[in-house]
């Protein structure tokens, strides 16, 4: 069941989307701010925002760009702007997709569907239908990023995208895991920050300020603290590495 957050102040409206995207079999989240939208997105693993720019403590273009700072979940724009200079703006700031008040609620499913089936990637894990011999080499390191690893008492499943902490699922958010599953297949080795924007991000020019914000998140659901790490020892100056605990 995908996990939706609706971002959206007017009560009547945030009810009737919370309704139609129920209906449809959605797991919903609703906040009537831009503050508790940002809450909403570092603590809880969602699939897709659907984010009204009219808000009352920020405008829906700054809390966009405040998500792509934390995540990379897909995120629907709701705006009665139709200019089209803001809704470019709007989507190189990292929108995947808008929808012009008023809109029906069946336009609204289509178009989050559509976005969910663009941002859902699902890797081989073999060769297709009637080829033979050896994977080609990007082929082959899908499978080994889908390999699970055990690292303490920390069991990381990315085909399955679950982790375990002493036989608890930890509830992470989708970059929280990203992230974790990226450490755990170099455990042991020092990983720059530079190093996670690029290949967990994707966007290396992004501050180093959210690795910080991310790790340090991950960090609670693990139980420990910077001060007093287990899993997640930093190297002042050169990155992280996750090693099990002595």
């Amino acid at each position: 069941m995908p996990s939706v957050l609706v971002v959206e102040d007017d009560p009547s409206i945030r009810q009737s989307l919370i309704e139609v995207l129920t209906e449809h079999g959605y797991a919903v989240r609703s906040s009537a701010d831009g503050f508790g939208a940002l809450r909403e997105v570092t603590q809880t693993p969602l699939d897709a925002v659907v984010l009204d720019l009219g808000l009352p403590d920020l405008d829906g273009g700054d809390a966009l760009r405040m998500i792509r700072g934390i995540s990379s979940v897909p995120v629907l724009v709701a705006t009665a702007r139709d200019d089209e200079r803001e809704i470019i703006s709007l989507l190189n700031a990292g929108a995947d997709d808008y929808l012009v008040k008023p809109f029906s609620g069946g336009q609204l499913v289509a178009r989050l569907s559509a976005v969910l089936r663009r941002t859902t990637h699902v890797p081989a894990t073999g060769p297709a239908p009637g080829t033979r011999g050896a994977p080609a080499p990007h082929a082959a390191a899908a499978v080994d990023a889908l390999h699970p690893t055990t690292v303490g008492e920390l069991a990381v499943d990315p085909g399955a995208r679950t982790a375990y902490l002493a036989g608890v699922e930890l509830r992470l958010t989708r970059r929280e895991f990203d992230l974790l599953a990226f450490l755990a297949r170099h455990p042991g080795q020092v990983v720059s920050k530079r190093r996670l924007l690029t290949e967990v991000w994707r966007e290396p020019y992004v501050d180093d300020q959210t690795v910080d914000v991310h790790l340090s998140s991950l960090r609670r659901k693990l139980g420990e603290r910077a001060a007093a790490p287990r899993y997640l020892l930093t190297v002042r100056g050169v990155g992280i590495k996750l090693v099990a605990p002595r």
